[in-house]
């Protein structure tokens, strides 16, 4: 292996070295990020998490990250802050409602969460970490009801505004809303005429969710009086999700050839929005890692070939990306060989394949600078194309590699 590709980044051990790569690579970005995205190559596997994990710490005790994002429901995520704020509820309870997709089973998630609570006992409120979802309340196969976050919202309103200036009453949102299974149908996920999204209920609450939005801007100085920066916050929060899950709703109800990269954009859209209201929330605190698979963090525009159809639409990395610039910084995760995924060794002429031909097991490296090592070896790769067993595992592009600002590589997963 020549030198030169090596020399891109640095190696790390199970037992050490983490903290120096980590503070080599932020050294070589010319900005101090807010925001520092760490990929996840594919869903399922701990060890991806459990080195998620050693890096928040990292970077806790040695660059001052006060916060984490994970790809989970940001409402659920309420759940879990409060617990490593100041111990509220139970761990198992906490792991059961806190987490969406099922990463409420995940140990190395559960170990997060009890590290990030045992870190923030004794210290002042200021110094505390904070945990948040930056997911909206979708699973694969549905979108939750709006409910739940309408009704937050228009219970904070009602309870701080004069009520002749709030839209409707408690009681509309909950008869337009009707019974919350028409909305988690999941036959709607494949066929548009199940969706509740087309209905005349969901046009009149996509309204009732944009005068309550406007509203709680409005009255911005007399609601963070009365209450707090951080019940404002959560707030806006409520209204972006109930916003987000209406329109997400009506998409569901599309039947044109758009519909499912246009679903796609509207999750990637509302993960956008969320991850800027965190930066805007802890601009003052420190920067905050979020966590997610490559393909919601990348800056290069996502693509999925879905039967015969070649679907498009923009990552919340990417959207976050064009407005936050070089606050915004993306390290991508790739893989060798995970035999008990069914992947096997790499091809020798994919960018896996180069990289598994290095000596040491596990590497940070400088995007830009293995964009350069691989020219001067005049590397032409091919993107990989074999597959795990759980299809979760998608490769890194190599044409596409300068739009990351840095790849961890994982030879072997034992």
């Amino acid at each position: 292996m020549p030198s030169s590709v090596h020399d891109a980044g640095w190696a790390f051990a199970d037992d050490g070295g983490l903290g120096a790569a980590l503070k080599g690579f932020l050294q070589s970005l010319t900005t101090r990020p807010r925001l520092l995205g760490l990929g996840e190559a594919m869903h399922g596997e701990e060890a991806l998490p459990r080195l998620r994990n050693q890096v928040f710490q990292q970077l806790v005790e040695h660059e001052g990250y006060r916060s984490i994002a994970i790809e989970s429901d940001c409402v659920a995520g309420l759940t879990v802050d409060e617990f490593v704020a100041d111990g509220a509820g139970s761990l198992d309870d906490v792991m059961r409602r806190g987490f969406s997709h099922g990463f409420g089973e995940s140990a190395a998630n559960r170990e997060l969460v009890s590290w990030m609570r045992e870190y923030n006992t004794g210290r002042p409120v200021a110094d505390r970490l904070r945990f948040f979802g930056f997911d909206a309340p979708l699973e694969m196969m549905g979108a939750a009801s709006p409910r739940d976050a309408l009704t937050a919202l228009h219970g904070y309103l009602a309870a701080h505004v004069d009520g002749g200036l709030i839209p409707c009453a408690a009681d509309v949102i909950d008869r337009l809303t009707g019974d919350d299974e028409r909305w988690t149908n999941p036959e709607a996920a494949m066929d548009p005429s199940r969706s509740v999204g087309s209905s005349a209920e969901v046009t009149k609450l996509r309204l009732i969710a944009d005068d309550l939005q406007a509203l709680l801007v409005a009255e911005a100085p007399r609601l963070v009086a009365a209450t707090s920066r951080d019940d404002w916050w959560r707030a806006r929060m409520y209204g972006r999700t109930a916003a987000g899950l209406l329109r997400y709703h009506a998409g569901m109800a599309d039947t044109s050839a758009a519909r499912v990269p246009r679903l796609m954009g509207l999750r990637d859209a509302m993960m956008a929005d969320n991850l800027k209201a965190i930066v805007e929330s802890e601009a003052r605190r420190g920067p905050t890692l979020v966590f997610a698979h490559n393909r919601h963090l990348q800056r290069d525009v996502s693509r999925w070939q879905l039967g015969g159809q070649a679907l498009e639409w923009w990552s919340a990395g990417a959207i976050v990306a064009s407005q936050l610039g070089d606050q915004y910084a993306f390290v991508a995760s790739a893989l060798g060989a995970a035999p008990q995924q069914g992947l096997d060794a790499p091809p020798a002429g994919t960018l896996e394949g180069v990289l598994s031909a290095l000596p040491d097991n596990r590497y940070l490296l400088d995007s830009r600078r293995l964009v350069t090592a691989l020219a001067e070896i005049g590397a032409e790769l091919t993107l990989r194309t074999d597959d795990s067993t759980n299809y979760g595992y998608f490769a890194l592009d190599p044409d596409h590699l300068q739009e990351s600002d840095g790849v961890v590589f994982v030879k072997h997963l034992a």
